[in-house]
């Protein structure tokens, strides 16, 4: 997502749909970011946000250059229309990314158990699910499909801003080390038997947006804030670093969240 802005030119615009509190932090102070949710968080509606539904987009038509829909589709109640106005403002040699969960997977499941539904409202079980509807309705060419990792950052209680469910005590309520170590072992449940209790779903890149080669996904994954890194970059960039029992723990370099590292 964020190799895609740094690969904009200068004064071009992104939309970042059904943003929330910002789907990311741009690393470009010459690119035009506008975020829409319908509703916006208070006090941000001066920051480049934007009240509006995704299916009524309030834009001229052809004014993006990129539009990134992060974790946000499986939330629209009306698909066709948000996926349609997609197509409509983004610019012809425009760029789309798009992410979401898949529904099959212990992730989503554990979601919408915990919080009713989640707000899922559409269940996408495989990636044709995706690009058949954004190919035929937004008009844009899939350009290739990337694997993402779960860390379950929903479940940790430094992201909690309401009292969570009672549930939540089969997770140890919330509490991170646990859930490292949770996360450590279905990556391994991965790794030895071919199992995909650590696979959050999909992202997906449509018109001008380049893959990145070789798709391979990063199964590092914050267990605080969601953020994937190669097993490289980690080596570099992330502090605490600690070795017991064979197994090696760090501090995430975007947020300091505790981590245990998977090979």
């Amino acid at each position: 997502m964020i190799r895609l802005i740094e690969n904009l030119p200068a004064g071009a615009w992104v939309l970042d749909l059904g943003a929330g509190s910002g789907s990311f932090a741009s690393p470009r102070d010459d690119v035009a970011v506008v975020r829409v949710d319908l509703d916006p968080p208070p006090g941000r509606a001066s920051a480049g946000y934007v009240a509006a539904d995704a299916a009524r987009l309030p834009f001229r038509g052809a004014t993006f250059h990129l539009i990134i829909s992060n974790h946000s589709l499986e939330h629209f109640p009306e698909l066709e229309l948000a996926v349609r106005e997609m197509g409509r403002v983004l610019r012809p040699e425009g760029a789309l990314y798009i992410a979401v969960p898949d529904a099959t997977t212990l992730t989503d499941r554990v979601y919408r158990w915990l919080g009713r539904g989640g707000g899922h409202v559409n269940p996408f079980r495989t990636p044709r699910d995706v690009i058949q509807p954004v190919e035929r309705l937004a008009g844009v060419r899939h350009r290739g499909t990337c694997d993402l990792g779960s860390g379950l950052s929903f479940l940790n209680a430094h992201n909690f801003v309401a009292p969570p469910p009672r549930k939540i005590a089969l997770f140890a309520f919330g509490n991170e080390r646990f859930l490292a170590c949770l996360v450590w072992l279905l990556r391994w449940a991965d790794r030895l038997f071919g199992t995909g209790l650590s696979r959050y779903g999909w992202a997906f890149y449509f018109g001008s947006a380049e893959p990145p080669e070789p798709v391979e996904p990063w199964r590092n994954v914050c267990v605080r804030c969601g953020s994937a890194h190669s097993r490289d970059y980690l080596r570099l960039h992330a502090a605490g670093w600690r070795k017991a029992l064979g197994v090696e723990s760090y501090r995430c370099p975007g947020c300091g969240g505790f981590n245990l590292l998977s090979p």
